[in-house]
């Protein structure tokens, strides 16, 4: 794993979300997405080589919905940048890790995404991310 990539939030209402970050990081949102295959929409902050991202549910039944339902508002994972995510999921199977998703898939800010899950981790949920290139055109 080459470094934190970004911290997520769960939050309720982005807008509300995005003002109350700015005034805390003393910085803009610097790009907002919508992720239908996961049912968020997504605003990305950075913080030196950190980045956080908000993300609030699209769907009442939704993952994120359904994690401030159970746990509030507030931290739901961290995520990693791996150089291979293919490779490094295969390590991390390797070791005991389960996967949440057998193949990677494209989540927000042109990433290739898979998550550990949180029983595995102490708790928290783990996201590995590499950056899609520009010429990927297939997972």
């Amino acid at each position: 794993m080459l470094k934190v990539e970004h911290i997520g939030i769960a939050v309720k209402n982005l807008s509300e979300s995005i003002s109350l970050f700015e005034k805390l990081l003393n910085t803009t949102c610097y790009k907002t997405e919508e992720v239908g295959s996961e049912q968020v929409n997504t605003a990305f902050f950075r913080q030196g080589e950190t980045k956080i991202e908000l993300l609030a549910s699209t769907d009442e039944e939704g993952v994120i919905a359904k994690f401030i339902e159970k746990k509030g508002e507030g931290m739901h994972h961290i995520a990693f940048e791996v150089q291979d995510i293919h490779a490094e999921m295969g390590r991390l199977a390797q070791q005991g890790f389960r996967l949440l998703n057998e193949i990677p898939k494209k989540g927000a800010d042109n990433k290739l995404v898979c998550f550990l899950h949180p029983k595995g981790t102490n708790g928290v949920l783990i996201e590995l991310c590499q950056e899609l290139q520009p010429d990927a055109h297939t997972l």
